[in-house]
């Protein structure tokens, strides 16, 4: 009997005159987790899709455990056990965890009544199958993410699923949260479950792969075992450039004068006694684990909550922050943890969601938005930061998400700020994206002419991009070093207080 579980040969698809996929090739073996990599727009959704059905192939077919298909339909993917779980999951938040696991089942055995009986006792057996405990009468809208990641996986097993594919599964889940989701694709690897794994993630293709697939501008590149490959190549192959990221070493810091500067800072119930100071020339990091205070500092800084003990200082001058605008008045820019709820306006275009930040230094003396200025300033930031785009009249949600998160940055830079804090800058941004935002923040703290903020669990990007970083830990800074005195390995340990448990 063949190995061969699913073999897409020679895929091609076109969305009118754009080329998304050009005659590219997938194998994947019965048991076998295979990452499928490449940045933003390569490709990769586009295949999952024509594998699930969703979409119908120009050229090309799928073999499936020996069987050919010139394209296959939704009910026909997901009668071979083939299943995908996308970003969104497409999780039920308003119904339970039985609920949502059991739902499907119910629907196939064409059930008018629900025997609640038989749903909880669905869902557990699920659950228990992949080694998880939750609480059946949990609603899913209140779980974390990776709780609902597991909730999809639960649910798709219950299909005598043969392959699952999961589309950026880890995009915003903790370490700890990441070890988990590993563990139990692991043990779907036991049963013979293959696991089409889609990232661009270089460092999980190492942990879980076992072969991997990369995907440039709609073609296949290179496909071959994670063992035969290094960092410096997969970028190469993912990015067609070379990217090298060195430690960020500062020449110049004026240690003599603090752009902004805090001291004893608390938030109920968030932080207590944080005190710090940003120098002109560095960029200074905080990390520390899901909970521990970071995201409520960062919000405190910018009024999108109020302290309630404590002092901020701006080039040495008391300031008073209880609201956004207070941080805007005082020249504080914030680039949140979420673009998409907390950054864009998703039915605005380009255009009007760079200018926005600004929209009042951009009125003219007769109360008129001077929209020519703004187009102007608009295509100096798309240079800048090199923002891939048609035309900027075209809707925030054609652009990829590094380059959506660029224009987030260029909007906040527009205002001239003299604080930038950035809470999780590059989250769901691919490689060269994310090179070239950190690239750019290393030029805006040679300038020497704001502080640099950078708050984040990415522990490469903390690592590489702030001179200094600080360890918070239950709403409390507990310990402040040197990059250059730190390793991956070393910094990992200082965040979570010893060796992580694959729980």
């Amino acid at each position: 009997m063949s190995e061969i579980l699913l073999q897409a040969k020679q895929i091609s698809k076109h969305f009118g005159g754009v080329t998304a996929l050009d005659k590219v090739d997938l194998t994947i073996k019965k048991g076998e987790i295979h990452c499928l990599m490449g940045e933003n727009g390569c490709g990769k959704s586009t295949l999952i899709k024509i594998i699930s059905g969703f979409y119908r192939p120009d050229g090309g077919s799928i073999t499936f455990e020996g069987k050919e298909y010139e394209r296959l339909s939704i009910a026909e993917s997901i009668g071979l056990g083939i299943q995908v779980i996308y970003q969104d999951m497409s999780i039920f938040p308003n119904l339970t965890v039985a609920e949502n696991i059991a739902i499907n089942n119910e629907l196939y055995n064409h059930r008018k009544l629900v025997n609640w009986k038989s749903v909880k006792s669905i869902a557990k057996e699920a659950l228990d199958h992949i080694g998880i405990e939750l609480p059946l009468q949990a609603v899913v809208g209140e779980l974390s993410v990776a709780d609902k990641q597991l909730i999809a996986i639960a649910r798709a097993i219950l299909n005598n699923s043969k392959l699952i594919i999961m589309d950026e599964p880890t995009s915003a889940l903790t370490r700890k949260e990441v070890d988990k989701l590993f563990k139990v694709i692991r043990q779907l690897q036991k049963e013979g479950i293959s696991t089409l794994f889609v990232s661009h993630k270089l460092d999980e293709v190492f942990e879980i792969a076992d072969q991997f697939t990369v995907f440039r501008n709609g073609k296949l590149v290179v496909a071959d075992s994670a063992k035969n490959i290094n960092d410096e190549q997969f970028v190469y192959y993912m990015t067609g450039r070379k990217l090298e990221e060195a430690a960020f070493t500062p020449e110049k810091i004026d240690h003599d004068r603090a752009i902004l500067k805090v001291e004893n800072l608390g938030l109920t119930n968030g932080f207590e006694k944080i005190s710090f100071e940003i120098h002109p020339g560095e960029i200074l990091g905080i990390t520390g684990l899901l909970g521990s205070g970071r995201t409520e500092l960062a919000k405190t800084l910018f009024g999108l909550y109020s302290a309630t003990e404590g002092h901020i200082y701006i080039d040495g001058t008391e300031v008073r922050i209880k609201t956004p605008m207070d941080a805007i008045r005082h020249k504080i820019a914030y680039v949140p943890e979420d673009r998409l709820t907390e950054g864009l306006f998703l039915t605005q275009s380009i255009e009007n969601n760079m200018i926005v930040s600004n929209i009042d230094r951009l009125r003219t003396a007769k109360k008129m938005v001077d929209y020519e200025k703004g187009h102007q300033d608009s295509l100096s930031w798309v240079k800048n930061l090199g923002i891939k785009l048609n035309e900027l009249s075209d809707g925030i949600q054609t652009l990829s998400g590094g380059n959506q998160q660029k224009v987030v940055l260029g909007k906040w830079l527009e205002t001239e700020p003299r604080v930038l804090i950035l809470n999780g800058p590059t989250v769901g941004v691919d490689i060269a994206a994310k090179f070239d935002i950190h690239a750019y923040l290393r030029t805006l703290a040679e300038k020497m002419n704001l502080a640099i903020l950078l708050i984040s669990d990415d522990i490469s990007e903390v690592l590489n991009n702030c001179n200094r970083i600080l360890i918070i830990k239950n709403g409390r800074i507990v310990s402040e070093h040197v990059n250059t005195e730190l390793d991956p390995h070393k910094l990992q340990e200082l965040v979570t207080g010893g060796k992580e448990e694959t729980a």
